[in-house]
């Protein structure tokens, strides 16, 4: 990425931030049938978010070029999913719509109809700077990503905002925050047939991913 590509990437994300870091109001949702028993949750205090959010935007040049900690792409991934939250399928059901479309672009081999939770953090990532994939082509499986995230170092078991989290082989969202009480409230594509917060224990989670 060239130094002009990368002032713009910065001024785009912070656009966006900007208009994110106010949580939003709780929605409520039915629960996923992808992922077990979660609940969908008021939004978060979101002070751990806040903060690493305010260490992104102090270090941009890091944050686009990745030499920072690992979580300036995690997190302007997760931002780039929360801008999502709502997003449904078109017609309900069917794996598909016009922003379901988009997601799809990312993975390179994608097709209509397929389940998307793993096109939609594939965009977030790629969106952020951040592509899936050894050549950045996006991964369209939960299982690709962890053999993925394995082979390159970032499977972890410890979660933090902005790694995507992993349910077996069978789904995939990006965790927003990690609470007091333990538990992770997520953002998560192909869910209840779109975009929405969802609220899990940690031992839903078969582990993580960390981005950058």
């Amino acid at each position: 990425m060239s130094y002009l590509d990368a002032v713009q990437r910065v001024s785009q994300i912070d656009t966006m931030l900007q208009q994110l870091v106010t949580p939003a109001a709780a929605t409520t949702t039915p629960a996923s049938s992808s992922a077990g028993a979660s609940t969908v949750s008021a939004s978060p205090s979101g002070s751990s978010f806040q903060s690493a959010l305010a260490s992104a935007q102090a270090d941009p040049a890091s944050a686009v070029d990745g030499s920072g900690d690992g979580s300036n792409a995690g997190l302007r991934a997760l931002a780039v999913a929360k801008s999502q939250l709502g997003v449904t399928e078109q017609p309900p059901g069917s794996n598909d719509g016009p922003q379901i479309s988009m997601y799809r672009s990312a993975v390179a081999g994608s097709y209509a109809g397929a389940p998307w939770c793993a096109y939609f953090v594939s965009w977030c990532a790629a969106q952020a700077g951040a592509p899936l994939g050894s050549t950045g082509q996006g991964l369209g499986s939960v299982a690709e990503i962890t053999d993925w995230a394995k082979s390159t170092g970032r499977f972890t078991e410890t979660p933090q905002p902005g790694d995507l989290i992993l349910f077996g082989t069978e789904h995939v969202g990006i965790v927003e925050s990690v609470n007091p009480d333990g538990t992770l409230t997520t953002v998560e594509g192909n869910t209840s047939n779109g975009v929405y917060e969802r609220q899990h224990s940690p031992s839903e989670a078969t582990g993580y991913v960390r981005l950058g």
